[in-house]
């Protein structure tokens, strides 16, 4: 792990004489005060004594990773890596975790960059990580105050892990520095048993887990309520794009993923995010859009909806076919059952419509093991977990996740859909260009599943009367979270 060296003046920089440094670095007030404690840090601490106790002995090795640069001397908004995250609620980069076990008990350590301060000329001279350009950073005895959390200087790391822990095994969640990886000898066997385990944590979400996932949705519910109230002027999908990320960037962290705003037959591309097609007036409007909020739990929702506030004859058949699938997957949504259950209903109901509308020439042969015709036009299956991530644990095994059963406390999407392309002469034309997603936000409860979207309008007449009712009208008022 190479030490961090402050990056060369940018190009149309002027210089910065020595009496300018001296001047720069005297006369600022020391910071006083106490340093205000995460709330609800122990959860995070019990995250980090439940991980080591599967891996005793072991150094376990968690990077948050970097800011990712966009062009140039521009970085993207960083996110921290979710790992990471889950194990100790702190939002800054360049930051490491190193949990071991000692005996009987478990210690966590936070490598983390120091605040040098306003005596250091970095702090102005630094357009990556001075404070004077991007904010200062907690520094180490902030970090242990503010997360309770032993914390250390990040250029400590390498000793400690090559030096301090000498030969005990390291495992180390990948993919998010590079510099770790090349210094950090572990195993990738290991590695992936490593990121399974923290994944497979994360399929059963507490109740305050649960209740971040709950604020994140009505954030997004209000977000699209706004684009339903933009549509009479949103001329195009990118006016609907920057509608619902305005009310993600107010009342949350972000949007949790790119916003996709896909009108006629757009909607038909699954992950369309160019968002540059002009909206037609009797288009269909597909919006997949989630709200991150502040504790960086996202929401995942698609709805489909009328711009004119009216479905016509075609749209309505494969909006109500979508429709009924849903519902049918919603039935299969209970502890006990296979995770892959809600999809099977939900296909077997898109088979039997599609052969009703003369699309499948034999539904019960589409849905064969063999055949799975009916991918021609709904390509996805309707579930994912959905967390901290829009599709969380995804490094669970198989076995536990894509194969396991549904258990109370697992959070996960139902969200079948059709797709019927412009050039697809297996269509009758009326269909083609039309595309449908309906997508809602379930937890598994002990007796069988609750829609935490709910209150965003899914069954046909209520989609009509809420763009009929909303659109024009005023937006809600923010709604603005406490700080992270």
């Amino acid at each position: 792990m190479k030490t961090y060296e402050p990056p060369q003046a940018a190009a149309h920089d002027s210089g910065t004489p020595a009496e300018l440094l001296t001047f720069m670095t005297q006369s600022w007030e020391l910071p006083s005060g106490p340093i205000p404690t995460l709330a609800g840090r122990e959860r995070f601490a019990a995250r980090r004594r439940a991980i080591a106790k599967q891996f005793p002995g072991d150094v376990l090795v968690v990077p948050t990773g970097h800011e990712k640069v966009r062009a140039n001397d521009t970085n993207y908004r960083f996110r921290p890596g979710t790992d990471f995250y889950y194990l100790t609620g702190i939002h800054e980069p360049d930051a490491v975790l190193v949990i071991l076990t000692e005996g009987d008990e478990s210690r966590s350590i936070v490598f983390t960059e120091p605040n040098p301060g306003k005596t250091n000329a970095t702090f102005f001279t630094d357009r990556v990580k001075g404070e004077l350009w991007v904010g200062p950073r907690l520094g180490v005895a902030a970090t242990a105050a503010r997360f309770g959390v032993e914390a250390q200087p990040i250029d400590d790391l390498a000793t400690f892990i090559n030096v301090t822990m000498g030969a005990r095994p390291t495992r180390l969640v990948r993919g998010l520095d590079d510099d770790i990886a090349r210094s950090v000898y572990s195993n990738l066997e290991d590695d992936n048993a490593f990121a399974a385990a923290l994944s497979e944590m994360r399929l059963i979400k507490d109740d305050l887990e649960v209740a971040e996932l709950r604020a994140a949705i009505a954030a997004t519910k209000r977000g699209f309520d706004d684009v339903v109230r933009a549509l009479p002027t949103a001329l195009t999908e990118r006016v609907v794009e920057g509608v619902f990320n305005l009310r993600a960037r107010v009342e949350g962290n972000d949007v949790g993923y790119s916003t996709i705003a896909a009108s006629g037959p757009d909607a038909c591309i699954l992950h369309w995010v160019r968002n540059d097609r002009r909206i037609g007036a009797d288009d269909l409007l597909l919006l997949d859009a989630g709200v991150e909020a502040v504790s960086l739990y996202t929401a995942d929702i698609t709805r489909t909806l009328p711009v004119s506030g009216s479905f016509t004859g075609a749209q309505l058949e494969i909006y109500t076919l979508v429709w009924e699938a849903q519902r049918a997957a919603f039935e299969a949504c209970k502890p006990g059952n296979d995770f892959l259950e809600p999809n099977a209903a939900a296909m077997r109901v898109l088979a039997h419509g599609l052969e009703r509308l003369g699309i499948l020439p034999s539904a019960e042969e589409a849905l064969r093991d063999d055949k799975l015709f009916y991918k021609r036009y709904s390509l996805h299956n309707v579930s994912h977990m959905l967390g901290l991530d829009v599709h969380d644990c995804a490094k669970a095994r198989a076995e536990t996740y894509k194969f396991g059963r549904l258990a109370p406390g697992m959070v996960l999407t139902v969200e079948p859909g059709l797709y019927f392309q412009l050039d697809d002469l297996t269509v009758p034309e009326r269909y083609r260009g039309i595309g449908v997603r309906i997508e809602d936000d379930v937890v598994i409860t002990p007796d069988g599943y609750e829609n935490l979207s709910a209150a965003v309008p899914s069954e046909p007449d209520a989609v009509e009367a809420w763009v009929r009712s909303l659109a024009g009208t005023v937006p809600e008022p923010w709604v603005i979270p406490e700080p992270g």
